[in-house]
């Protein structure tokens, strides 16, 4: 690395490469992590003097190639930014109000899963509320094994999204 780096010109041409097999990685990462072009050019320039530092130093260890170990930093880099930026975000115009009452009606939901029948209903309750294992579960109703009580209670919640698809309901229609 050492020798590739020691004249201007070869200096220039090693970062024009990188820049071009690299740099479209961590457009691509910093906008999808809802950074800007220029955000990502000021991350990848930043990784590129990382990168040129610690070649020049002898403490470079690259275990992959180049263009994975200037991703990795420019990532890092860019996580290090957004972090720091969510810590200093201020919370004005920002509404922290909570609506205690957008929790789904117990009665609603209620209705719907008595719609799978009292078995399923049963069954369920006895899952989800109890928290009786399968195992429990299947010896109590009357299964052949676990692998049964689990189909049946996948049967009985399809039961129940049936309904709520035959409906179109939405989440909305179960809030009070």
């Amino acid at each position: 690395m050492n020798n590739l780096i020691q004249t201007a010109a070869a200096r220039e041409k090693l970062f024009i490469a990188l820049y071009k097999s690299t740099f479209p990685s961590v457009a691509g990462y910093v906008s999808k992590m809802g950074g800007t072009f220029d955000a990502a050019k000021d991350i990848f320039q930043d990784a590129l003097v990382i990168y040129y530092e610690k070649a020049i130093s002898s403490d470079l260890v690259i275990n992959s190639n180049e263009k994975a170990y200037l991703l990795g930093i420019s990532k890092h880099l860019w996580l290090r930014k957004f972090k720091g930026d969510m810590l200093n975000t201020s919370l004005d115009g920002i509404d922290v109000t909570l609506d205690i009452e957008e929790q789904p009606s117990e009665s609603k939901l209620l209705h719907f899963l008595e719609t799978a029948g009292k078995k399923c209903m049963e069954l369920l309750r006895s899952f989800y509320y109890d928290q009786v294992p399968l195992a429990d579960a299947a010896n109590l109703f009357g299964f052949s094994g676990v692998r049964s009580a689990t189909v049946q209670k996948y049967k009985c919640l399809e039961k129940v999204r049936e309904t709520i698809k035959e409906r179109s309901l939405t989440y909305e229609d179960f809030l009070n």
